[in-house]
């Protein structure tokens, strides 16, 4: 399977042991589930595509990429740009973040159609996220959301998460219109029910899932947090338990390593609810481990 991710990596300042420093790492909603997925499914080509600078940082970012496996061929260079960049802040296992990104180059990474089409054309899964879609002009905006409905069109399948962040949308009036429209070109579509209820106004998760199967979506996973999990593909519906994570060190990637999880397991056995169950075993690994990327040598997913 070829894996195209799409969106922003930055720079990543997280706690360290000593109180007052921070340790500094690579990180971005859809980066985390591109670099989850080169961990657990070895024979993907997983490609990342996106836009850095010319700087060191963003070589520094590139070089990762590289030694991760995860491949960095459709990664643009834009001069004079840079990696955006945010601090993390932990309170009791919950994360909070303070962002520097106005001159990030991956906010122009749609600039270029012709190297969007062609890094979809490559791909057998695109995916996307709302947080990607939230770093564009509108004019960008327009282009990323054509592309990826001609590439559905031409036999692919498009994966989106809404992954919804109002701070980085001029309305949360313009960001749920932008995300139903990204979400009636998608295939599968995997929303967070606090989320969804915030700004959609949805009564039960049951309302996120209709809404998002009735603009076009054939799959559609209700992530909500340690309650059940929701889910309705290709005409099966139901709902996966979740067992509880007993000391949960740090959320950061919780839903992004899902998301990894729920796409390889589905890939490797068409079932969702077994993508579902390795989706929840890998987050629960990652919740239990400080850092957006956390070690994956002692992990397994379920058979």
């Amino acid at each position: 399977m070829r894996v195209l991710a799409i969106g922003e990596c930055m720079a990543e300042l997280a706690p360290a042991e000593t109180a007052g420093r921070f340790a500094l790492g690579f990180a971005g909603d859809t980066f985390n589930t591109a670099w989850y997925l080169t961990k657990i499914m070895p024979t993907a080509e997983v490609s990342y595509f996106t836009a850095i600078g010319t700087d060191t940082l963003s070589q520094d970012l590139k070089n990762f990429m590289d030694a991760s496996g995860l491949q960095s061929k459709h990664v643009q260079i834009i001069p004079d740009r840079t990696l955006g960049l945010y601090m993390i802040t932990l309170t009791d296992g919950e994360r909070s973040f303070t962002y520097w990104r106005g001159q990030s180059a991956a906010r122009a990474l749609a600039a270029d159609p012709e190297a969007l089409i062609k890094a979809m054309d490559a791909a057998d899964l695109i995916y996307f996220s709302g947080i990607t879609l939230a770093i564009l002009d509108q004019a960008s905006k327009d282009t990323l959301v054509a592309a990826a409905r001609a590439a559905r069109a031409a036999g692919k399948t498009i994966a989106f998460d809404p992954n919804l962040r109002p701070r980085l949308w001029t309305s949360t009036d313009r960001m749920t219109e932008t995300i139903m429209e990204a979400a009636a070109v998608s295939d599968i579509v995997l929303p967070s029910y606090e989320d969804e209820a915030d700004w959609f106004g949805d009564a039960t998760p049951g309302g996120t899932l209709q809404r998002y199967l009735d603009v076009g979506a054939s799959c559609v996973v209700v992530k909500n947090g340690p309650a059940p999990v929701l889910y309705s593909c290709d005409g099966a519906q139901g709902e996966i338990a979740i067992t509880p994570v007993e000391s949960v060190v740090d959320t950061t990637a919780a839903g992004d390593s899902f998301n990894a999880g729920l796409l390889a397991g589905r890939a490797a056995t068409q079932d969702i609810a077994k993508g579902i169950a390795s989706g929840a075993a890998l987050a629960r690994w990652v919740v239990s481990n400080k850092g957006a990327l956390v070690p994956m040598d002692a992990f397994t997913l379920p058979v």
